[in-house]
C-alpha cells in the first residue's frame, strides 16, 4: 500500500475532477430565464404581480418569474398561462379581445393571439443590441455628415456588448399592427406589423440624457411618454417624433392616464398634475399622503382613481386636492383595471385581490 505522501496528490487530483466535473454538470444545466418557461403554481394568484389589463370580458395579469394569470369571472378565479419565459414581467395591453402584449426584463416581448390563455416569444434583449446597432448604421453609412448617426451606433454596440439585461417597462399598441415598447436608457422600439419586425426610435425621441422611460400611454388622442426626471414627452404626428413637454416636477412619473379634456400623470412621493391643454400647462393635485402613486384607474364616465405602493385608494376630482378613500385593509397595488360589475381588480405584491368601490 503506498504512503500518505503518494496518495495525496492523487486524492487532490481526485476531488478537483470530481469538483469540475460539478461545476461542468451545473453548466449544463443552466437554462436562461429567457429559454425557460415559466413554471406551473398553485399559488401563482398569490405571487408578486406588477401589471393588469382588460382582454374583453377577461382580467390578465402579469408578474414576476414569467406568471401571467388570466379571469373570465372578473378576478374570482385565476387560471395560469403557457409563458415560454421565467423572466419579470412588467406590463402588459390587450388592444383588441384576442391580440396582447406583454415586456419585462432582459427586454423580452410576448406575444398572445388567444386572449392571454398563451404566449409566444417575439423579442428579446440578445436581439436588441443587434437590432439597434445595424439599424443605426445603415443610417450612419446613409448619412455620414450627420452627428448624430454615430453616437447611436456607439449606444448599440454599448447594448450588444451588455448582453440582454435591459428591463423593458411600458407597452402601448393602438391596433393589432402598430405598437411600442419603452424601457431604460431611452429605449424604445416600434412594430407596425404586430411585432415581426421592430424598428429603434431613439432618435425621434427629445431625451439626450438617456433618461429611463417608465410609460407610454393614449390621453384622448394623444399619446405620451413618462419617465425619470420629470420627463414628460408627446408624439407629433407632424415632425414624426416624441417632442418634450414642460414638466412640472423633477422626479420620476410612473404613468400617465386620461382622455380627451384632461391627462393625470402620477409618480414619486405622492406627486400628481392634471392638464387640460394637451400637457401644455399643468396643475398640481395635492394628496394627503407623501407616498409614490404606482397605479390609476378610469371608468366609463371619467371618474379616475388612484393607488399608492401601499395600496391607499385616492379619488380626483377635478383640481380639487385628491380625496382620500377609506378602506378596511390597504395592500400594495402595482396595477388596477375595472371589472364590469363596478369593481376594481388589483394586482400588487400579494398577488390578485378585488375592491368594491362607490
Amino acid at each position: 500500500m503506498g504512503s500518505f505522501k503518494t496518495l495525496a496528490p492523487l486524492m487532490c487530483c481526485a476531488l478537483l475532477m470530481q469538483s469540475a466535473g460539478v461545476q461542468a454538470g451545473q453548466a449544463a444545466d443552466y437554462v436562461d430565464v429567457l429559454d425557460l418557461p415559466a413554471k406551473a403554481s398553485l399559488l401563482a394568484e398569490h405571487s408578486p404581480l406588477l401589471s393588469l389589463a382588460r382582454a374583453g370580458n377577461r382580467l390578465v395579469a402579469v408578474g414576476q418569474r414569467g406568471h401571467i394569470l388570466y379571469s373570465d369571472d372578473e378576478g374570482l378565479h385565476w387560471q395560469q398561462a403557457r409563458v415560454p419565459v421565467s423572466v419579470d414581467l412588467t406590463a402588459v395591453v390587450f388592444p383588441t379581445r384576442l391580440q396582447g402584449w406583454a415586456v419585462g426584463g432582459d427586454g423580452v416581448v410576448l406575444h398572445s393571439q388567444d386572449g392571454g390563455a398563451s404566449w409566444q416569444k417575439q423579442l428579446d434583449g440578445r436581439q436588441i443590441g443587434d437590432l439597434v446597432l445595424n439599424h443605426y448604421s445603415a443610417l450612419a453609412k446613409a448619412e455620414p455628415q450627420s452627428e448624430l448617426w454615430p453616437q447611436l451606433v456607439e449606444e448599440g454596440q454599448r447594448l450588444v456588448e451588455e448582453g440582454a439585461d435591459k428591463p423593458l417597462l411600458g407597452v402601448w399598441f393602438q391596433n393589432e399592427r402598430v405598437g411600442y415598447v419603452v424601457g431604460v436608457f431611452n429605449l424604445i422600439l416600434r412594430t407596425d406589423d404586430g411585432g415581426l419586425h421592430w424598428t429603434p426610435m431613439q432618435d425621434r425621441t427629445d431625451n439626450p440624457q438617456g433618461l429611463h422611460l417608465n410609460a407610454i400611454t393614449q390621453a384622448g388622442s394623444g399619446l405620451y411618454l413618462a419617465g425619470e426626471q420629470g420627463l414628460l414627452r408627446k408624439w407629433d404626428e407632424g415632425q414624426q417624433r416624441f417632442l418634450a413637454l414642460p414638466s412640472p416636477y423633477e422626479g420620476s412619473f410612473f404613468g400617465l392616464i386620461g382622455q380627451e379634456n384632461q391627462v393625470i400623470v402620477y409618480g414619486l412621493r405622492g406627486h400628481v398634475y392634471r392638464s387640460t391643454d394637451e400637457g401644455a400647462s399643468w396643475t398640481r393635485l395635492a394628496s394627503p399622503l407623501p407616498i409614490s402613486i404606482s397605479a390609476a384607474v378610469q371608468d366609463g364616465g371619467g371618474q379616475v382613481r388612484l393607488f399608492t405602493q401601499t395600496g391607499h385608494l385616492l379619488r380626483v376630482d377635478g383640481n380639487q386636492p385628491l380625496q382620500l378613500v377609506p378602506q378596511s385593509d390597504p395592500s400594495p397595488v402595482a396595477g388596477a383595471a375595472l371589472a364590469q360589475d363596478g369593481a376594481l381588480a388589483l394586482v400588487g405584491s400579494r398577488g390578485v385581490r378585488t375592491l368594491a368601490v362607490k
